[in-house]
């Protein structure tokens, strides 16, 4: 301060500066405010949600499983099960057998029993006779081996397949084929009845014809004129 006082400002510039000095004075001076006092905000009022309405339900239909297209045998086809190549060539060698060699082949093969591999056997030999009790007792095994639950019976489920569907339809032929020469007996049987009456009535016929005919009746006498009497 004597410094300043010293150098003898001008008038100006010491008020100035008194000013300046009277200011930083005061804001040491001051005291540090107090920091505001938070107040708890009123939490305003919730009101509880309206219940939802559950939502409409709805029945999806069941879509069917996508049919499979079949798949084309090519050069990288796996190859055939042992099994089925087995039964294939023993069904070709069953082809060229003659009936009393078949019934023969039948009566060795016997009861099956439950075994998937030997009903396929006596399938294929029943299905060469080409009789109609022989086809439907084939068709029987067939289907007991798509119906068998066993895992040995896995690889013979699709030839036992169509085994059954061409076993059906030669069922079905032997059924018509059957009612078919029902029907053209009862007509043979119809069509003798009429011809035995027929030449029943020819007969007949024939007996009147080879009668002999009756001998010719001479014509009555004329009666004699009456004498006149004598006297």
């Amino acid at each position: 301060m004597l410094s300043v006082f010293h150098l003898n400002p001008p008038r100006a510039s010491r008020i100035g500066l008194f000013t300046v000095l009277a200011c930083t004075l005061a804001a040491c001076g001051t005291a540090p405010a107090a920091p505001p006092v938070e107040t708890n905000p009123v939490a305003p009022s919730i009101s509880a949600p309206s219940p939802t309405p559950p939502p409409p339900l709805t029945v999806t239909p069941v879509q069917p499983p996508p049919v499979q297209p079949p798949v084309a045998l090519d050069s990288e086809t796996r190859p055939v099960p042992d099994v089925i190549t087995a039964l294939l060539t023993y069904a070709e060698r069953l082809r060229v057998l003659n009936p009393t060699d078949l019934a023969a082949e039948i009566v060795v093969l016997g009861d099956p029993g439950n075994v998937p591999l030997r009903q396929m056997q006596l399938a294929l030999a029943l299905m060469h006779t080409h009789q109609p009790v022989d086809t439907a007792r084939a068709l029987g095994l067939v289907q007991r081996v798509v119906g068998h639950p066993g895992p040995e019976s896995l690889q013979l489920k699709p030839l036992a397949r169509l085994m059954a569907e061409r076993l059906s339809e030669m069922r079905r032929l032997e059924e018509t084929t059957e009612r078919q020469t029902q029907q053209l007996r009862e007509s043979q049987r119809r069509i003798e009845q009429l011809n035995e009456r027929l030449e029943a009535m020819r007969a007949i016929e024939r007996s009147l014809n080879s009668r002999p005919s009756a001998a010719p009746v001479p014509p009555a006498s004329a009666p004699a004129p009456a004498r006149p009497a004598t006297p």
